[in-house]
């Protein structure tokens, strides 16, 4: 336990759907009473943060709202610096468009009107959400995201995620879109450093996923561990050209490094 910061993505490492993985709420109490920080990372942007600590609480991981990072509070934080008093569509669900409003951005269904549409997880896209969005980039608004996941994992297998609502945004517009703010954006690690006040290299970044978890700690300059329990296996780890620094069947493994 020779890091001073463990920084965890959720989904398939700390738990999947409504089931804590093994080993999970051992792992972090003990990296606690040692007293190493610990925050939590998802770029799963269908709950708020205080629904994530109230989710991690119920699962007897306690947890401030402030040790919690997702895609929705990094695009919240980008926008405010990036694009304050922009009018916004947003092709996303109620916790996302929760969190935009809470922080006093306005919503828009006219084309003209909207500055910025963010594409984002959405389980109610439907073709009208589609033809705004269309209008609203053919008359000059930019495109970004919350996150750029193919998919979104789940007990039963997995969900069609932001990737998806991106696509269909760009193949009928022709637009490009940046940024994409969660996971493996440098956007992420930034507003990570600033919350750690802690060199990269002091953290590790401790994650299932390739193309995110491993992908973000790796170019930012941490250690990484790739855990085993959620989307890759080692047959994906071998064929990815990625090399973490730990591979583990458990986040329990975490324990056992010195």
């Amino acid at each position: 336990m020779h890091y001073e910061a463990y920084i965890f993505d959720l989904d398939g490492t700390i738990y999947l759907g409504d089931q804590l993985l093994p080993g999970a709420a051992e792992t972090i109490a003990a990296l606690r009473a040692a007293g190493r920080r610990t925050i939590f990372l998802s770029n799963n942007p269908t709950k708020t943060r205080e629904q994530y600590a109230k989710k991690l609480s119920g699962m007897g991981i306690a947890t401030p709202i402030d040790d919690i990072v997702n895609s929705s509070f990094v695009m919240v934080q980008w926008l405010l610096r990036e694009a304050p008093g922009a009018t916004l569509f947003v092709v996303g669900e109620e916790p996302l468009k929760h969190d935009l409003a809470a922080a006093g951005f306005a919503f828009s269904e006219q084309a003209g009107a909207i500055d910025i549409v963010i594409a984002s997880f959405d389980r109610t896209f439907v073709y009208h959400k589609l033809q705004v969005a269309f209008d609203a980039i053919r008359k000059g608004a930019r495109l970004v995201a919350t996150n750029g996941d193919r998919y979104c994992p789940t007990p039963a297998g997995g969900e069609p995620d932001a990737a998806a609502v991106i696509a269909a945004i760009e193949a009928c517009t022709g637009a490009r879109c940046d940024p994409i703010v969660g996971k493996p954006s440098p956007i992420m690690v930034a507003l990570i450093m600033d919350l750690l006040k802690l060199p990269p290299e002091r953290c590790i970044m401790v994650g299932d996923r390739l193309e995110t978890d491993m992908r973000m700690g790796i170019a930012a300059g941490m250690d990484t561990c790739l855990v085993l329990t959620g989307d890759a296996d080692r047959a994906a780890l071998a064929a990815s050209g990625l090399n973490p620094t730990l591979v583990l069947e458990r986040i329990d493994g975490l324990l056992e490094q010195r």
